[in-house]
C-alpha cells in the first residue's frame, strides 16, 4: 500500500493554484511504540494555510517540498496504544494525506453526537470555535446591539452572526456575491447584508447601520477593515480574527487610522483561537443543541478526492468557496 500526499510544490506570489502543489505516492507510514495508524476521511483547508507559506502565520511556515498540513477527522486503523482501538473516530492535524501517525496526546475524539462528522472540521470545530471566543468572550453583546460581519457566509462568519442573532443583535453580514447574501437572508436569518463586490461598501454600511456599528467581527483586513471603522458607534468593540486581504500578497495593506478608533471610544481585540481550546466542550455543549433546535444553519464547500485539495485551495483563496471548504478523502 502507498500513501497519497500533497506537498507545497512553489511558493507563489500572488492567488495560488494548482501548479503550486504536487500529488505525490508516498511510503506507508507505520505506527511506532505507543502510537496510532490514521486513516483520513475528512480534510480542512483554511485561508491560514496560505499565511503559512508565506512565512507569516503563528503556527509556523511550510517550504517547498513539506508536506501540507492541515486537521483531519481520522478513523484509527492501527493502535499501539491502550487509549485507542481501531475503528475510533479522532480529530488531529494529519495533513494533507491518505495516513498519519500520531501519538495519543496529539489527538482528541470526535464527539460522537456530531452527524455528519465534517462539522467537527467547520462549525463544531476551530472556526465555530473561534466564532464562539469572539462572540462570548470577547464582544460583550448586548441585545441592542448592531453588528457587522464580513466574510459573513463562511464558517467563522457565518456562526458569529448566528450566536448574535440568538443573542436579540441585528445582524448584517458582508459578503461577495449575491448567492451568499441571499443564503445570508434567507437561511441563516441575517437581517441585512452587503455584496461589497457590487455595492459601494461605506455607503452600503451606511444604508444597513444608520446609527453606527456596535461591534465589528473582521475576517479581512485591509480595506474593508478601514472603511467599518469610520462607522462605528460610539463605544463600539471590535474583533480582529483574519487577514484574507493580505494572504495573497507580500505588500502589507494600510491599517486603520487610529483617529476612528479615537473618534468611536473603540475597544480593538486580536483573537487567536488557540488561546481558547480550553473552552472547546462549553463550546459544543452550548452550541450542540442550537445546531438540534434548527436554530444554526450550515453551508459546506466539499470536493472528493485529496487529489482536489490544490484546487480547492486555490478556490478558497480566490473566494469562490461557498461554505466551510472540506476534502472528502476516504
Amino acid at each position: 500500500m502507498s500513501n497519497t500526499q500533497v506537498l507545497l510544490k512553489s511558493k507563489p506570489e500572488g492567488n495560488p493554484s494548482t501548479d503550486h502543489f504536487e500529488v505525490i505516492m508516498a511510503d506507508m507510514p507505520v505506527a511506532g511504540e505507543g502510537e496510532i495508524l490514521c486513516k483520513t476521511l475528512y480534510l480542512s483547508l483554511d485561508p491560514y494555510m496560505r499565511g503559512q507559506i508565506s512565512g507569516r502565520h503563528i503556527s509556523g511556515s511550510i517550504h517547498p517540498g513539506d508536506l501540507m498540513r492541515g486537521e483531519t477527522v481520522s478513523e484509527v486503523v492501527e493502535s499501539n496504544s491502550d487509549e485507542f482501538n481501531p475503528g475510533d473516530l479522532v480529530m488531529h492535524h494529519g495533513g494533507w494525506q491518505a495516513y498519519s501517525v500520531s501519538k495519543p496526546e496529539d489527538v482528541e475524539r470526535v464527539d460522537a453526537r456530531l452527524d455528519p462528522l465534517s462539522l467537527a472540521l467547520g462549525i463544531m470545530g476551530m472556526p465555530g470555535l473561534t466564532a464562539y471566543a469572539g462572540v462570548y468572550y470577547l464582544a460583550e453583546l448586548k441585545s441592542t446591539d448592531v453588528v457587522l460581519v464580513s466574510a459573513a457566509s463562511g464558517a467563522v462568519g457565518s456562526m458569529v452572526g448566528q450566536y448574535a442573532l440568538n443573542m436579540g443583535c441585528r445582524v448584517i453580514g458582508i459578503a461577495g456575491s449575491d448567492d451568499k447574501c441571499s443564503w445570508l437572508r434567507d437561511v441563516a436569518g441575517f437581517h441585512g447584508t452587503i455584496n461589497y463586490k457590487s455595492e459601494d461598501l461605506a455607503a452600503a454600511i451606511a444604508r444597513e447601520c444608520p446609527d453606527g456599528i456596535d461591534f465589528y467581527f473582521d475576517n479581512v483586513g485591509g480595506d474593508m477593515l478601514d472603511t467599518a471603522m469610520w462607522q462605528l458607534a460610539i463605544g463600539a468593540r471590535v474583533v480582529l480574527c483574519g487577514l484574507m486581504a493580505q494572504y495573497n500578497t507580500d505588500v502589507m495593506p494600510p491599517g486603520p487610522n487610529p483617529a476612528s478608533i479615537i473618534k468611536a471610544r473603540a475597544t480593538v481585540r486580536g483573537l487567536v483561537v488557540y488561546d481558547f481550546f480550553n473552552k472547546k466542550q462549553e463550546f459544543l455543549d452550548k452550541t450542540i443543541p442550537l445546531l438540534a433546535d434548527d436554530k444554526i444553519k450550515y453551508r459546506e464547500d466539499v470536493s472528493e478526492g485529496l487529489e482536489q485539495a490544490p484546487e480547492a485551495f486555490a478556490r478558497l483563496m480566490r473566494g469562490k468557496n461557498f461554505g466551510k471548504t472540506i476534502i472528502k478523502v476516504s
